[in-house]
């Protein structure tokens, strides 16, 4: 079975424009997420959706595969569509670019649902958060039932805790992993209501009564940070000295 995971990469980003190419420890985002994605045994191979050429340039500089995409696309899953015409692949997974952090394991992980449940159309993957995270919007929760399906995804605490000691909040990972045929099906489905409000695009499958499957990430490993704003940026290079100093 052919697994590539596909990478969208935007280089004008509102906040942080280019941010594909900001340097992290002497490489380029992109890369760090590309290299990294490579690592897992359960991807035959990786590909870097971008409307830039810049970013093209640097990813084919490294050694990596990148396809340009169309720069009218509203989502990075509209982008990795796209970029995945023509590829023989039966799952796609979508990783952001934006997570400089995202680890192989993980990757492996999102995917192990697809592999054990030919009916699954789609998983993803969520991590434990502190209580400071609870109440924050740009940190997306997500609540599963007990056989590991989502229930729900929003911006604000869910559920809500009558008293938060000790309480468990799984903040969600933008890692999903979609058989291909259900990947053309989600493309073409209108938005939802629930996803215009919450601004979050897997609530299309949810409304449309799709499951997906919410494994959680316990690698110690991975550092839960998207790369949003110049302040992001300077936390990872800050934490990126600090692991390289701990090796």
């Amino acid at each position: 079975m052919n697994v590539v995971a596909i990478i969208p990469a935007r280089y004008h980003s509102t906040r942080l424009p280019g941010k594909p190419l900001a340097d992290i420890g002497g490489k380029p985002m992109i890369q760090h997420v590309y290299e990294t994605v490579r690592e897992s045994e359960s991807v035959t191979d990786v590909i870097v959706a971008t409307d830039d050429q810049r970013i093209c340039d640097a990813v084919q500089k490294f050694g990596g595969t990148a396809r340009m995409t169309s720069r009218d696309h509203a989502t990075g899953t509209d982008r990795i569509a796209e970029a995945a015409n023509g590829i023989d692949a039966s799952i796609i997974i979508n990783v952001q670019g934006d997570e400089p952090f995202i680890t192989a394991q993980m990757v492996s992980v999102a995917l192990q649902p697809l592999l054990d449940d030919p009916k699954l159309p789609m998983s993803t993957l969520m991590h434990e958060i502190a209580e400071e995270g609870f109440d924050d919007p740009n940190v997306v929760k997500v609540v599963a039932d007990i056989r590991g399906n989502a229930l729900y995804f929003s911006r604000s605490l869910i559920p809500f805790p009558r008293n938060r000691t000790g309480f468990r909040v799984f903040e969600h990972i933008g890692v999903y992993c979609y058989r291909r045929d259900f990947l053309t099906q989600f493309i073409a489905m209108e938005q939802t209501p629930l996803e215009k409000v919450e601004s979050l695009e897997q609530l299309r499958a949810l409304e449309n009564g799709y499951r997906i499957a919410v494994v959680e990430a316990t690698d110690t490993q991975y550092i839960p940070i998207s790369i949003d704003t110049a302040e992001d940026l300077e936390r990872a290079r800050q934490l990126y000295v600090a692991r390289q100093k701990g090796k």
